[in-house]
C-alpha cells in the first residue's frame, strides 16, 4: 500500500554539523557576527529612509569588545533589535533568515545592501563558544528579552534589562578558541573581513600622548581615541567621475602597501543583468607571473569573501590585482567559496570584454604611452590570447610585436614592415625571432646581412606564444633565427652555387665524421655565402619545441630518447677555412682545423665550456 509524508530533519543531528563543519575557518565566526549587526542596522536605516521609523537613529557604530578575565566577546549594534517573536522566529529556527524575509516584505523597494541570506551565520559563534548570550531590545515599543543557549538544542529566553535599542551577542569562548579572547586577534580578523563594511565597527580604542601647552608648563597628555576598523568607504562604491588619479593608486597602496604603482587600472560598474562593482588594476609583472596570482578580493555586499577567485575570473586576469563586489555571484551556504552557475559565466565574460576594452582603448588613445608599458602589458595580453579564445579576437588588433631594434608592429604592421624579404615561396609571413640576443647574435647578424628584421621573444610565456600565434593566425610561420642557416630560415627558389664538387662534398663529410669522432652528429655540406662560419650548428624549431614541451611535462617519458639531441651540423661548403680543410694532407692537421671550426660554432651558441673551451684555447694558442 503506498503512503506519502514528510521528511523529518532532526535539529539535535544537524546542530553539532552546523557548529563544527559549516565553516572552513573558525576565524569566520566574527565576520559573521558583525555581518549580521550590519544587516540589522542597514535595516534600521532603510525603514528610517521609508518612515516607518521616526526615532533618532544617533551614533549607528558596532562595538566589538573583549573580556580576558571572564573570556567573552561581545557584538553590539544599535540596529532594529528583536521582540521575543522575532527571537523565536529568526533565533530558534535554524536556516530561517530574517534577511530573506525582510527582502520579501519591502521587494517594491532598494534593499540591496542587506547581507544576509542564509540564516546560519549566527550559529557560527558555537564554533568557538560553549555557551551564547543574545541580549536584544526592539526598536518597537516592546520589552527588552535575553536567549540564552549552551550549544544543545535547549535554550532559555528571559526578560532583560536592557534599555537601548539594538542587540548584544555575548560568546563565552571554549577553552579551544581562546586565541580568540584578544583585542589584537578581533582587528586582525575584522581587518581581514570587514574592513569595507559600510557601518563603522569599533574594537577597542587607541591611545597616544601629546605635549599640552608650552615651555616649562608642557605636560603629556593622553589622548583616548575609538579604534575603527572601516575608516574608509569603498572607493568601487562611488562615482568613477568624482575619483581622480590619486584617489585610484592610494586605494592601490592601501590594498597592496608592498608594491609598485600599477600600470593602470579599470573601474567595473554594472547593475544589469548582474549586480557587479569593482576596481581591477593591472600591476607591474616581472618574468615570475605566479607571484601575482590570487590578487583579487572578492566581496559581497562589502562582506569579503575570498581571494580565490578560479571560478570567476579567467587565468590570465588572475594575474590583476584589485576587488570584486558582486551579490549576484552564488556562494555555499558559509559564504566562503563559490558556486559556479550562469551567472558566474556571464560575470566572467563581462569581465574580460571590460578589460579587452580598456586595452583597446589606451591602444588607439595613447599608443606612445601603451608601448612604453609594453613589457607588463604583454604578459596579460599574451596569456590571454593563448587561454581565451574571445579575448584572443580582439586582442589580435592591439597585440605588439617587438623587434630587437625596440620598434613595436601589430601583426598587420609587421607583416607589412617584412613583406617584401621576409615571405616564403608558398606565401607565408616568416616572423624570425631571438630568445637570447646575446647567445643568438652570430645568427642575428647573419640574418641582417640578408636584410631580415628579428623579433625580440625572450619572456617566459614567448615559448608557448610562438606556437599559438602560428597556430591562430593565417599564413603566418614563425621561426628562431639559430633554427637553421640563414639561406635556409625563408624558404625561396634561390640557391647559392657550391664551389666543390660532389666529390668534395662527400670527402669534406667523411673528414668531419672522422676528426669529431662523434657516432651521433651526421654533418651535412650547404653552400653559403664565403664570409659566414665555416659550421654552423642549429636545432630544427620543430625538434627545440617538442624538447621544450618535453621538459615542461617532465621528460614524457624518455620519448626523445632516440634522437640525438636533434642538432644539425652545417658545413660551409663556400668558406675558406673549408677550402684549407680539404687541402690539408696531414691527418692531425686537418682534424685541428676541423675541431676547431666545430668548436666556433658552439662557441657562437655559447655552448663551448669546461674541459672542451680549455683545449678550444689552447689550441687557438698554437694556431696561433
Amino acid at each position: 500500500m503506498a503512503s506519502k509524508g514528510s521528511i523529518s530533519v532532526n535539529t539535535e543531528n544537524i546542530f553539532p554539523i552546523i557548529k563544527k563543519f559549516l565553516y572552513s575557518d573558525h576565524d569566520i565566526f566574527l565576520r559573521e557576527l558583525v555581518a549580521n549587526a550590519v544587516d540589522a542596522t542597514q535595516k534600521l536605516q532603510k525603514l528610517a529612509s521609508m518612515g516607518e521609523f521616526n526615532g533618532e537613529l544617533g551614533d549607528l557604530t558596532i562595538q566589538v569588545d573583549v573580556d580576558k578575565e571572564a573570556k567573552t566577546i561581545s557584538i553590539t549594534d544599535r540596529g532594529l533589535g528583536m521582540t521575543e517573536e522575532e527571537v523565536e522566529k529568526y533565533i530558534n529556527q535554524v536556516a530561517f533568515s530574517g534577511a530573506t524575509e525582510f527582502v520579501e516584505k519591502f521587494k517594491d523597494v532598494d534593499t540591496s545592501t542587506i547581507i544576509g541570506k542564509f540564516g546560519l551565520g549566527f550559529y557560527s559563534a558555537f564554533m568557538v563558544a560553549d555557551n551564547v548570550d543574545v541580549i536584544t531590545k526592539s526598536f518597537k515599543d516592546e520589552p527588552a528579552v535575553k536567549w540564552e543557549c549552551d550549544g544543545s538544542t535547549t535554550y532559555e529566553i528571559t526578560p532583560s534589562d536592557k534599555t537601548e535599542r539594538g542587540t548584544t551577542i555575548v560568546l563565552h569562548v571554549n577553552e579551544d578558541s581562546e586565541e580568540f579572547v584578544d583585542e589584537q586577534r578581533l582587528r586582525q580578523i575584522l581587518d581581514r573581513y570587514s574592513k569595507f563594511m559600510p557601518i563603522p565597527i569599533q574594537v577597542g580604542v587607541d591611545k597616544r600622548t601629546e605635549k599640552e601647552g608650552e615651555g616649562d608648563d608642557a605636560k603629556d597628555v593622553e589622548i583616548v581615541e575609538p579604534h575603527i576598523i572601516n575608516k574608509n568607504e569603498p572607493l568601487w562604491t562611488k562615482d568613477p567621475k568624482t575619483l581622480t588619479d590619486e584617489d585610484y593608486l592610494n586605494f592601490y597602496k592601501e590594498l597592496y602597501p608592498m608594491s609598485e604603482e600599477p600600470l593602470f587600472w579599470i573601474h567595473l560598474n554594472v547593475d544589469y543583468p548582474f549586480e557587479l562593482t569593482g576596481i581591477l588594476y593591472f600591476p607591474k609583472v616581472s618574468e615570475d607571473i605566479t607571484p601575482h596570482k590570487d590578487k583579487i578580493q572578492l566581496y559581497s555586499r562589502q562582506v569579503f569573501i575570498t581571494d580565490n577567485v578560479e571560478e570567476i575570473m579567467p587565468e590570465f586576469l588572475r594575474l590583476m590585482h584589485g576587488v570584486i563586489d558582486s551579490p549576484d555571484i552564488p556562494l555555499n551556504v558559509s559564504r566562503s567559496y563559490l558556486q559556479s552557475d550562469a551567472n558566474v559565466k556571464k560575470i566572467s565574460s563581462y569581465v574580460t570584454r571590460k578589460v579587452s576594452d580598456r586595452l583597446s582603448s589606451l591602444f588607439k588613445n595613447d599608443r606612445e604611452n601603451y608601448e612604453k608599458k609594453w613589457e607588463s602589458i604583454g604578459l596579460f595580453v599574451k596569456y590571454g590570447m593563448m587561454t581565451d579564445d574571445k579575448f584572443f579576437d580582439k586582442a589580435k588588433k592591439f597585440c605588439l610585436f617587438e623587434n630587437i631594434d625596440g620598434k613595436k608592429f601589430t601583426l598587420e604592421e609587421y607583416k607589412e614592415h617584412i613583406a617584401s624579404n621576409q615571405v616564403d615561396k608558398d606565401g607565408k609571413s616568416v616572423f624570425l625571432y631571438a630568445s637570447d640576443q646575446g647567445t643568438q647574435d652570430t645568427y642575428i647578424q647573419a640574418a641582417k646581412k640578408k636584410g631580415y628584421d628579428v623579433l625580440k621573444m625572450d619572456t617566459m610565456i614567448d615559448n608557448h606564444f610562438v606556437s599559438n600565434t602560428e597556430h591562430k593566425f593565417e599564413n603566418v610561420t614563425m621561426k628562431r633565427i639559430d633554427s637553421d642557416t640563414v639561406n635556409n630560415l625563408i624558404e625561396t627558389d634561390e640557391k647559392n652555387e657550391s664551389v666543390l664538387t660532389e666529390d668534395e662534398t662527400k670527402n669534406l663529410v667523411d673528414i668531419f665524421k672522422r676528426a669529431l669522432n662523434n657516432d651521433k652528429l651526421e654533418p651535412k655540406v650547404e653552400a653559403m655565402t664565403a664570409d659566414e662560419l665555416p659550421v654552423m650548428i642549429t636545432k630544427p624549431e620543430f625538434m627545440r619545441r617538442m624538447e621544450e614541451m618535453s621538459a615542461m611535462q617532465g621528460g614524457m617519458g624518455g620519448m626523445f630518447g632516440g634522437f640525438p639531441g636533434g642538432d644539425t651540423v652545417t658545413i660551409n661548403g663556400n668558406s675558406e677555412l673549408v677550402g684549407r680543410i680539404l687541402k690539408e694532407e696531414n691527418t692531425d692537421a686537418q682534424d685541428k682545423l676541423v675541431k676547431h671550426a666545430y668548436d666556433l660554432a658552439k662557441l657562437s651558441q655559447g655552448n663551448l665550456k669546461g674541459a672542451d673551451l680549455t683545449a678550444f684555447i689552447n689550441r687557438s694558442l698554437d694556431i696561433i
